[in-house]
């Protein structure tokens, strides 16, 4: 599958340090299925490229059974900062690396909407997000109500809270008092930085039950110790240190009433806003957006319906990376919800 690039003229979030001028910013994306079908957007998650995004939903399973999304015109996209599209590792010189400004989800929601016109797509049937896309889907139904139909924030929050931001701040230490971070200006990959990053965030993607149940024998891994190694160190070693901390700081800086100074923070107000159709999928057991967090979203939401996902996978259960069951449940999920 080729991968597409879309380039703006765009100010990244002036206000937020360091200030940024105007510069050419580019999304990568790519598409799947007719440009005539409904159109459906999908953006990667924290970690996430184009190739790994909820990929259950629109290409077939091993056994060739069509996905849920067959019949839409798909567009997946990468996150600022996220390695694929506009980022402290591929950007020029004068933005590169601890020069990289700060990225708001506005500004990546921003440019999506320019991205869907360039292609044609004056209105969107759905967003899909999974974790820092949910929190992106749910920027796409207040910035822009008119323009989506649905939104599907699938183990994802309207605004990063305090605990999900204290947690982030673990792996962010681990990676900037590393050997090999210094201070940012290094000049080989940030590997033992990057390594241990893998290895703090690890046990937070998961849950308790999963850990309890070894788990990590159904991955192929003898021990929890090569799974650590195998899924998250030497994985995380193929990211470049600053692409990671950038997307981070989009994450903790999340939150959708940040987007009108006038709603003064309240989370309530903003979320009364969105038009769309809203289906909130949080993970039971995840850590980082809790069932109870969404629960209260959805009080706020004219047209929401909340879905618990019922799974051991914790917050990786979203993504589709760990239990066929929980794919199956949320591509019928999401399927009704596209048809309803």
């Amino acid at each position: 599958m080729t991968t597409k690039y879309f380039s703006k003229e765009s100010t990244i979030d002036v206000d937020a340090p360091p200030p940024s001028t105007t510069n050419a910013l580019t999304l990568a994306y790519r598409t799947f299925g007719d440009p005539k079908n409904p159109a459906v957007f999908i953006p990667t998650c924290y970690c996430g490229r184009l190739p790994n995004t909820m990929t259950f939903l629109y290409e077939p399973d091993k056994d060739g059974k069509a996905p849920v999304l067959a019949d839409y015109f798909v567009i997946t996209c990468g996150l600022l900062g996220g390695s694929e599209s506009s980022s402290p590792s591929n950007t020029p010189a004068a933005i590169r690396g601890p020069k990289f400004p700060s990225v708001s989800y506005e500004d990546n929601i921003r440019m999506q909407v320019a991205l869907c016109k360039a292609l044609g797509v004056e209105r969107l049937h759905a967003y899909i997000g999974f974790s820092m896309g949910g929190q992106q889907a749910y920027h796409m139904g207040v910035l822009y109500p008119e323009f989506v139909e649905r939104i599907v924030v699938v183990a994802g929050s309207a605004r990063t809270s305090w605990h999900n931001w204290s947690f982030l701040e673990g792996p962010k230490a681990a990676l900037t008092t590393a050997v090999d971070w210094h201070d940012g200006h290094y000049t080989a990959p940030v590997t033992r930085g990057t390594a241990a990053f893998g290895r703090v965030y690890a046990t937070w993607a998961l849950s308790q039950a999963w850990f309890r149940g070894k788990q990590w024998e159904a991955a192929g891994c003898a021990s929890l110790d090569e799974y650590l190694v195998a899924h998250w160190e030497q994985p995380m070693q193929t990211w470049d240190a600053h692409d990671l901390l950038a997307i981070m700081d989009t994450w903790q800086r999340g939150d959708v009433s940040a987007c009108f100074p006038e709603d003064k923070g309240d989370l309530a107000t903003t979320l009364g806003r969105v038009q769309a159709k809203a289906l909130i999928m949080p993970v039971r057991t995840d850590l980082y957006f809790p069932p109870e967090d969404s629960e209260e979203e959805v009080k706020h939401l004219k047209h929401g319906k909340l879905c618990v996902i019922e799974s051991i996978g914790g917050h990786m259960t979203g993504g589709g990376g760990i239990y066929e069951k929980d794919n199956a449940f949320m591509s019928e999920q999401i399927k009704n919800w596209l048809e309803n």
